[in-house]
């Protein structure tokens, strides 16, 4: 029922994206990771708007991405009966409950694909973006060997500029667990990579709408 809601929404959301979003998009390199992702994996991303969602679903059309979301939107009646319709994650931020991880494990070790904001929240305005990331993402991809993929979005949403994303190569655990230090010090590390290569990939962007 889950993916045949995501196909209905997103097949009938489509004149939105084509005629709103406008989404274009980039990639660090196409030969590597483009739209289609094979098997489990946690796709991440930078977070600047409640429309971030909708542009990971129509980034990788073709999966059923299941998202990490704030408890917050679940308290609107509408919006939190839809995104439960999604396959929404409850993540309820206001108490230490980790339901969401065993979740989101159980949905990776089915071959699925989740998806996480990383910064857990909407940046302030003031505030250096992007913020400090959470380790969940880096914890599901140590844990059950799954690669991370990054992309980056412009946040351009109802504004005459495009939105525009743009796909970075997997994070692979393999890129610190072969490595010295215990587990926390290797969590850490790969969180660190994460945020690094999110920001790197905003750079990319800048540089290639020039």
């Amino acid at each position: 029922m889950i993916a045949f809601f995501n196909w209905f929404t997103k097949i009938t959301g489509w004149p939105f994206e084509k005629l709103i979003l406008r989404t274009k998009i980039y990639y660090e390199n196409k030969a590597i990771q483009g739209r289609k992702i094979k098997g489990p994996a946690v796709v991440i991303s930078n977070h600047t708007s409640v429309f971030d969602y909708a542009v990971m679903l129509f980034v990788f059309f073709g999966r059923t991405l299941r998202v990490q979301m704030a408890e917050v939107l679940f308290k609107k009646k509408v919006l939190g009966g839809f995104l439960k319709m999604m396959g929404g994650i409850y993540v309820n931020r206001e108490v230490k409950n980790f339901t969401f991880m065993t979740k989101s494990e159980e949905i990776l070790q089915k071959g699925g694909v989740v998806g996480i904001f990383p910064e857990g929240r909407l940046p302030l305005k003031d505030e250096e973006r992007p913020l400090e990331f959470k380790p969940g993402a880096a914890y599901l991809a140590l844990a059950l060997n799954v690669p991370i993929i990054p992309i980056y979005t412009n946040g351009k949403y109802f504004t005459k500029e495009r939105t525009r994303v743009i796909v970075g190569t997997p994070i692979m655990p393999s890129d610190v667990e072969n490595g010295e230090g215990s587990d926390k010090e290797k969590l850490e590390a790969l969180n660190n990579i994460c945020r690094e290569r999110i920001i790197e990939l905003g750079k990319i962007l800048d540089e290639k709408q020039k």
